[in-house]
């Protein structure tokens, strides 16, 4: 019988296996070349897998879980969004203004023909104002500015970021991506959406490949503070596979477990499809491609979200594909190629169409997880009783709902309106139906923190405000549930029967607690230490 390499003991092993439910005790797991060789008293392990060469680590008091997986996340294409000033403590418009005016001063003090970058600003922000190049370029005294809102779906740009694009008046993008413009045909400042955002971003300087390289190790190193092992990658590219293999082939490897998914767009031609489908079965160590993403809308906020009925300002009718055709047609064929798809859904009707496309082609390639839809915000209750049906998994980021305010006056709830508001983030609903429940981040969009994720999922309201407002409280998750959102349910979302669980054969990534995160309350869970990580058994203490 094989010997350990580690035997952790003393701690509370929470298994994520079913018997979960009948009670934890104390245990000691026992492991070797990166996986569980066994699980049980200490006495059973001792005499089964201890050898004179077994380092014995001690987690008397503690809790074991299966590592965490953040089920989306976006740390390759963060990198070149979280550039510049941090707006989301920005107290107001004037605020931001003044933020602004500081980075511009200090930009032109330093370089001869640098750029503002600026990311997480809330639509609140603006108290009323404009997104238009007009509200901001006083303050930016004609240095170009490129600002990401929090939800990296609309961007604003100055009157001189404008010019040195040279972009004059509105484009045609191939998907619903908009260059607004004003009556006169004048654009405003405003981009929604990628491919209009991209025609700036080709004009400012990216950070090179290896400082992108330092950046994401770095990012990913961070995940392992608060439990994470691993993560799926959303809005990843051929590019982020050349780079995940970079990392994963360099000193120490990847810090963590990576499965990205590569972006396709309907922009993308005959050739582009070509060298996606050639991407199917690349991967590494701790990292592997075969799954697509595809977008069926954009957001609540902007009227860019999918709706059955039109939002208060008249728009939400119209699908982020302009020609649904190819839409159905790509996943078909990326289905019959064997990939896994994951499906960006935010809107009602982005929701149940996603559903649709789904069912025409099969619910999963061959020997694939069964596909996923992404976000999922607002929730028609026809299409939770679907997704039950289905098996499709539910991918939400419940931290999502910080930026709502009570009142209903934020931008997302004003354009849905009382009723539909009321439909957010239906957590509770969708387990309930049936359907697997994964969580994620969607950083950067997001605190990579998967505790706060968790609280979030908990509480609905801020961790921390005990007399804060509570959103939609019978959709609370126990702790228990948002620890298998992000352990359990990730992994099977992507695919991954060796993680999320602690038994013999499991992948040997784990996470060790101050305390139990299924039993504490949720704003304890918030900030509940996480002592160390186990990846493949390598053990990272925080």
């Amino acid at each position: 019988m094989a010997k350990a390499d580690v035997i952790i003991e003393g701690a509370l092993v929470r298994s994520l296996l079913p018997e979960d439910e009948l009670g934890i005790r104390p245990a000691s797991i026992a492991i070797a070349d990166g996986r569980i060789l066994g699980v049980g008293e200490k006495s059973e392990i001792d005499e089964a897998f201890k050898s004179a060469s077994t380092r014995i680590d001690d987690a008397t008091g503690q809790t074991i879980t299966p590592g965490l997986i953040d089920a989306h996340l976006h740390p390759i294409q963060g990198v070149e969004i979280v550039q510049g000033i941090d707006l989301s403590e920005a107290t107001g418009l004037r605020d931001m203004l003044d933020r602004l005016r500081a980075e511009a001063a200090r930009v032109k003090r330093e370089t001869t023909d640098g750029w503002v970058r600026a990311w997480n600003l809330d639509y609140a922000t603006l108290e009323g104002q404009p997104i238009a190049a007009s509200t901001i370029d006083e303050a930016l005294g004609g240095v170009p500015a490129m600002i990401y809102f929090m939800d990296v779906h609309t961007a604003l740009v100055n009157t001189e970021a404008l010019r040195r694009a040279n972009i004059t008046g509105p484009r045609e993008f191939e998907d619903t991506s908009e260059i607004v413009v004003d009556q006169h045909g004048k654009p405003t400042g405003e981009l929604r959406e990628e491919s209009a955002w991209a025609v700036v971003l080709k004009h400012i300087p990216l950070p090179s490949q290896e400082e992108t390289l330092d950046i994401a190790r770095d990012i990913f190193t961070r995940m392992r503070r608060s439990g994470l092992t691993g993560g799926t990658i959303m809005d990843g590219n051929i590019g982020t596979l050349d780079l995940l293999e970079a990392l994963d082939s360099s000193q120490g490897g990847l810090p963590v477990r990576i499965v990205s998914a590569v972006d396709v767009k309907p922009s993308a031609d005959a050739a582009e499809r070509e060298r996606i489908l050639g991407q199917l079965h690349r991967g590494g160590n701790r990292w592997r491609g075969g799954s697509i993403k595809l977008y069926a809308d954009g957001v609540i906020d902007t009227g860019t979200g999918w709706l059955y009925e039109a939002d208060t300002h008249g728009d939400g009718l119209n699908p982020f594909w302009v020609d649904q055709d190819a839409l159905h047609a790509t996943v078909r064929e990326f289905t019959e190629a064997g990939f896994q798809i994951a499906t960006h859904a935010i809107g009602d009707r982005a929701i149940g169409e996603t559903i649709s496309a789904y069912e025409a082609v099969g619910l999963r390639a061959k020997g694939r997880p069964i596909h996923r839809i992404e976000h999922l915000e607002c929730l028609d209750p026809r299409d939770i009783a679907r997704l039950g049906a289905t098996g499709i998994t539910a991918s939400m980021q419940m931290q999502h709902m910080q930026w709502r305010i009570a009142d209903g006056s934020d931008a997302w709830s004003e354009r849905l309106g009382p009723k539909r508001a009321a439909q957010a983030w239906s957590a509770r609903s969708v387990l309930d139906a049936g359907a697997p429940l994964a969580l994620g981040s969607d950083w950067p969009i997001a605190d990579l923190d998967a505790r706060q994720g968790m609280a979030w999922a908990v509480l609905r309201r801020t961790p921390g405000e005990s007399d804060g407002f509570v959103y939609e409280p019978h959709e609370r998750l126990t702790a228990a549930e948002a620890l298998h959102g992000y352990t359990r349910a990730g992994a099977i979302a992507q695919g991954d029967d060796d993680l999320g669980v602690i038994r013999p054969g499991a992948r040997a990534d784990l996470a060790i607690w101050a305390d139990d995160p299924a039993r504490v309350s949720g704003d304890d869970l918030a900030e509940l230490p996480v002592v160390a990580t186990y990846l493949d058994g390598e053990r990272l203490d925080n």
